[in-house]
């Protein structure tokens, strides 16, 4: 069988297979944050399509993290029982269901907020001068991280993911190019990790959910964030109990001096990387869009699951393909099966 089809755990969850919805962003919330019916629509169809792990779209933690006015919320119990409406309904189809918790930081759009980051530099032109946050703001954000945890355990959720890649608020604070604290939040490596890495144990401490951190391995510029501060932090994240490390890149530069061409598995070496030095699972991902390219993965040992976007947003049924490849007739969604074998 491939390994795409194999069930493995994240932390004490065990996943059906090894295939992940990638958290990618609908914008299709109200000003409320709320979830609406395109939501329910559009997780459900992923779930009976048969995916492992569904993990819901970066969900910020606060009003002035959201990434624009369509954007997710998490930060009120009416906002927490929609959702475990949603988990609830996912998971009768045997898809684990995870969320993807963030605050967008200076890369925030919403319109009446004014947005925040660890110095006051402006993603680009585009968008809104940001405000440099206190010392008791950063502890005001630490909460609010932990509480939308704990509304998501209250959810029914399995798994929750931080969201510390593409140029968001905990991926501003790791790289020197966006942090000039003088702080204790700024400066060294080990500073500019600070926060993501006590967010990361306090959710864990709270929650003892399993735990998955995104991170941007490198964001392609010169003296920037590379890819052995991410082998760095992903370490620290390991000593504090995260159970898996998701490896994407790049969103914190505008333009970025030394972006890659994108193609397929153009960031599975940096997941490799990442493995090879540490103990927990890593999820690769970034246009992964085949059974066979998902084989390569496994082949070159570059990670532990695969997260897909593009290509389960194209096609919810993916699984049933790899299943038709692997002849697994008696697995595949029973309403749909004459469309595949």
């Amino acid at each position: 069988m491939n390994d795409i089809l194999k069930q493995r755990n994240i932390g004490n969850t065990k996943l059906k297979n090894s295939l992940i919805m990638a958290p990618c962003c609908m914008y299709s919330a109200k000003e409320d944050a709320k979830l609406t019916h395109f939501h329910f629509s559009h997780y459900e169809a992923r779930a009976i399509g048969g995916v492992g792990l569904i993990i819901v779209e970066a969900t910020a933690i606060e009003p002035k993290g959201r990434i624009s006015d369509k954007d997710l919320g998490l930060y009120t119990k009416e906002q927490a029982q929609l959702h475990k409406q949603l988990v609830q309904n996912c998971q009768s189809y045997g898809t684990k269901m995870g969320i993807q918790l963030a605050h967008a930081g200076r890369k925030s759009q919403a319109n009446d907020t004014t947005p925040v980051a660890p110095s006051s530099i402006k993603f680009s032109d585009e968008y809104k001068q940001p405000n440099e946050l206190t010392l008791d703001e950063i502890e005001q954000i630490k909460e609010s991280f932990v509480n939308s945890a704990l509304l998501a355990k209250e959810a029914g959720y399995d798994v929750l993911e931080l969201h510390g890649a593409h140029g968001y608020l905990l991926c501003e604070f790791n790289s020197p190019l966006t942090n000039k604290r003088d702080d204790i939040y700024g400066g060294s490596l080990e500073n500019r990790c600070r926060l993501t890495i006590e967010i990361a144990k306090e959710i864990k401490e709270a929650t003892n959910l399993p735990l998955s951190v995104r991170i941007s391995a490198t964001e392609w510029s010169d003296g920037g964030w590379d890819i052995k501060d991410s082998i760095y932090l992903s370490k620290e994240l390991e000593k504090v109990g995260a159970d898996v490390i998701h490896v994407s890149a790049g969103g914190n530069q505008a333009n970025a001096k030394h972006m890659p061409k994108l193609e397929p598995l153009y960031q599975a070496d940096y997941a490799k990387q990442i493995k090879e030095n540490i103990n927990i699972p890593v999820i690769a991902v970034g246009l992964i869009n085949t059974y066979e390219q998902c084989q390569e993965v496994y082949d070159r040992n570059c990670a532990d699951f695969v997260a897909m976007g593009r290509e389960l947003l194209r096609n919810p049924n993916t699984i049933q393909y790899f299943l038709q490849k692997e002849n697994q007739k008696n697995s595949y969604q029973h309403q749909y099966a004459r469309a595949f074998y």
